[in-house]
């Protein structure tokens, strides 16, 4: 333990030869977690290659004054450098299938705009393309700016309107009817599993907030507070951020 601290010691202080010794000593420990991840459809010496870098990131990162192996400590950065590689390059992949998808959806828009003499609906153009109405919303969105659900979408007297307000009002059209709630989707998961129920039951099923509050037992005025309290923590929630 004393020899491999004076090497990841000198290896910290820049020294070339150092750091060669130690990533050598180490690199069956490279070989062994990358086995963990073979049959994933990925090449096991590229998934060698990005171990390595997680390798070196834990010589660099090391303290010498750790009361654990070299090696203890190196398993979970090498492990975790290899997984965000995994999760990355599937990002990529779904970034490819959406741009195709996005055409699927453009030519399909463009057919039936000439057809229909008039702009499909979301329905229509998912028949079209064959693909579901989830899936044309998300092509679509991927090839425009997304905008944050918190983002300020026009000044009223002064006041900043918030995209996730107009959750609040009624539903304007079809499309926005499935984006808004493909956004509230992703934001209400974390949220307590009452605050869950009242979103669900307002903006998926379109309950009046009388409804709901027979439903969990409350009075409308309690359910209307907690609603707005809701909207109101989701967004410094993502203000904070």
């Amino acid at each position: 333990m004393a020899e491999n601290s004076v090497l990841i010691e000198r290896a910290q202080a820049g020294e070339k030869e150092a750091r060669e010794v130690l990533i050598e000593q180490n690199l069956g420990l490279v070989h062994h977690i990358v086995k963990r991840f073979l049959g994933r459809g990925y090449e096991a010496e590229d998934l060698f290659q990005i171990g390595v870098i997680g390798l070196i990131k834990s010589i660099d990162k090391f303290n010498t004054e750790y009361d654990v192996k070299f090696s203890t400590y190196a398993v979970p950065l090498i492990t975790g450098e290899i997984k965000r590689f995994i999760r990355d390059d599937g990002m990529v992949k779904v970034s490819r299938t959406l741009k195709e998808n996005g055409m699927r959806v453009k030519y399909a828009r463009e057919r039936l705009g000439g057809k229909l003499n008039r702009e499909p609906t979301l329905a229509e153009v998912a028949t079209e393309a064959t693909l579901t109405v989830e899936e044309v919303v998300l092509a679509m969105e991927a090839n425009v700016h997304v905008e944050s659900i918190y983002k300020s979408v026009y000044q009223n007297d002064g006041n900043e309107i918030f995209m996730v307000d107009q959750l609040a009002d009624e539903r304007q059209n079809e499309q926005e009817s499935v984006l808004n709630h493909m956004m509230v989707d992703q934001l209400i998961g974390e949220l307590p599993q009452k605050e869950q129920k009242l979103i669900r039951l307002r903006y998926y099923q379109e309950k009046t907030q009388t409804e709901v509050a027979r439903v969990l037992g409350i009075s409308q005025v309690q359910v209307s507070r907690l609603e707005k309290k809701i909207l109101l923590d989701m967004r410094q929630k993502i203000a904070g951020l």
